[in-house]
């Protein structure tokens, strides 16, 4: 996918090939002026003067800031900034209920991976929509702050229902699998490994479904024998070719997906040591070993996702997807009921209003909500990095300068011309920004072992827990 990061040059000097005398315009002597008084246009009373605004200028966009959110409580916070439950107080989605991600600029650019992986995952945000994937609302920056406006999921994570049960039964693992699963689909089709998949990254909204979050360890680009070699993720869900930096391509998803299957029919993932190394070794070299109680079909669809030679990996081939989604564990879903969102929950959040936060920690609900003053603001060099941040989603506009504008605006060559033109008609439509951008996912950590910075070369943005909910 471009991204507005992308910038594309053009030779100047480039000749058209096709050229032709078939659109000359033919003139006589003395129609037309051929040493033009500039000033003296200029100074005529045929120019109008127009006043430079915001309303003038890119009417079709709307112009959101921190001004037009309130705070309401936090749901998260880390090294690089938090995450506000907010509530629109202008335009016309006034009175709406946001999750707003905040970072600071400063702590992103200190490191180029970061900043990178802050645009990879604003990019994916605006591009990718999807039933089963968080959406992105609005995206804004200051001086010294990005702001990411993302739609509230007041179920809480998936973390919280499997912490509190235990253990799921095969059929509600089936229902959150089967949805996991499209939402894993849908990014595998744009080009993108999303390398993070864990219960802390998946959400639920006010009916149950699920929706994936946090795109800042995703890989974008990647098609059909492409591998890349970051070393990043959570240790108890990395695939075996990520921590052995081989190379990996979209496959290390449905090995993740084997691992979250694993966790939640049996209460923790398949390989777990007393600390990082001993994790690793047992993904490395450890045997499977898979509980009796599990039905035939969910152990063999366990020990396929969990196949440590890539080629061997069920979903590692050009099908993708659909080789799991044919699998005998899903002989009873029927897809397009998942993907239209018509299977029934097996947990339906039990929650008091639209911005209840009770399923998020109290850890931070319980906390003032307070956006901190930046403690130093970027100079113009360096905000350039984020040029094109801003984002309004295109439901936000549906409604929004559908009305053409008329401009009475009077022609300057109407005075050497003759003309009988008196003005010109303009359709001013919404134009949405083609811009991308992603933040960076550094905070709270929950059970697992979550890789923190390592200033190797060729190692970029390690996890080092999850902010709980947006991010």
């Amino acid at each position: 996918m471009a991204g507005v990061f992308d910038i594309e040059l053009h030779d100047g000097d480039t000749v058209n090939q096709d050229e032709s005398d078939d659109d000359v315009i033919e003139t006589r002597e003395g129609e037309y002026d051929t040493t033009p008084n500039v000033n003296a246009i200029l100074e005529s009373e045929n120019v109008e003067r127009v006043q430079l605004s915001e309303q003038n200028v890119n009417p079709g966009q709307e112009k959101t800031g921190p001004q037009d959110f309130e705070l309401c409580k936090i749901l998260g916070e880390g090294g690089y900034g938090k995450v506000f439950q907010v509530r629109k107080v202008t335009g016309k989605d006034r009175g709406s209920i946001f999750a707003m991600k905040v970072l600071r600029k400063a702590s992103i650019i200190r490191n180029q991976k970061d900043t990178a992986h802050t645009k990879a995952e604003r990019n994916i945000l605006e591009a990718v929509k999807h039933p089963f994937i968080v959406n992105l609302k609005y995206a804004f920056q200051t001086g010294g702050k990005l702001y990411l406006i993302l739609e509230y999921l007041c179920g809480g994570e998936l973390f919280t229902y499997l912490d509190r049960e235990g253990i799921f039964l095969e059929d509600t693992a089936c229902f959150y699998l089967s949805e996991i699963i499209l939402a894993l689909q849908h990014l595998h089709n744009q080009g993108i490994i999303y390398r993070d998949l864990k219960p802390e990254n998946i959400l639920l909204d006010g009916e149950g479904h699920v929706k994936l979050t946090d795109f800042g360890l995703c890989k974008e680009h990647i098609q059909e024998g492409t591998v890349t070699h970051t070393f990043c993720g959570t240790i108890e869900y990395m695939a075996p070719e990520i921590l052995t930096r081989s190379g990996h391509g979209k496959a290390v998803d449905w090995w993740s997906l084997g691992a979250l299957m694993y966790d939640m029919l049996t209460g923790m993932p398949p390989f777990t040591g007393d600390d990082r190394r001993k994790t690793i070794e047992k993904i490395l070299r450890g045997k499977l070993t898979i509980p009796q109680y599990l039905t035939p079909d969910a152990r063999d669809l366990i020990r396929k996702l969990l196949k440590r030679q890539v080629a061997q990996r069920l979903g590692s081939g050009p099908s993708d997807a659909e080789q799991i989604i044919n699998h005998n564990f899903f002989k009873h879903i029927n897809w397009q009921d998942v993907i239209s969102r018509k299977l029934e929950p097996p947990f339906k959040p039990s929650l008091k209003s639209a911005d209840d936060t009770s399923q998020f920690d109290e850890q931070f609900t319980a906390t003032a909500p307070v956006d901190s003053p930046v403690e130093s603001t970027l100079s113009e060099s360096a905000n350039m990095i984020f040029q094109g941040f801003t984002y309004v989603a295109p439901s936000v506009l549906d409604e929004m300068y559908t009305q053409p504008r008329v401009v009475n605006a009077r022609s300057p060559r109407r005075g050497l011309l003759g003309s009988s033109h008196s003005g010109s008609l303009h359709n001013f439509s919404p134009r949405t920004p083609d811009s991308h951008l992603r933040p960076s996912s550094h905070f709270q950590q929950h059970r697992h072992h979550a890789m923190g910075h390592n200033s190797m070369e060729d190692t970029e943005m390690m996890d080092v827990g999850q902010l709980p909910g947006h991010v």
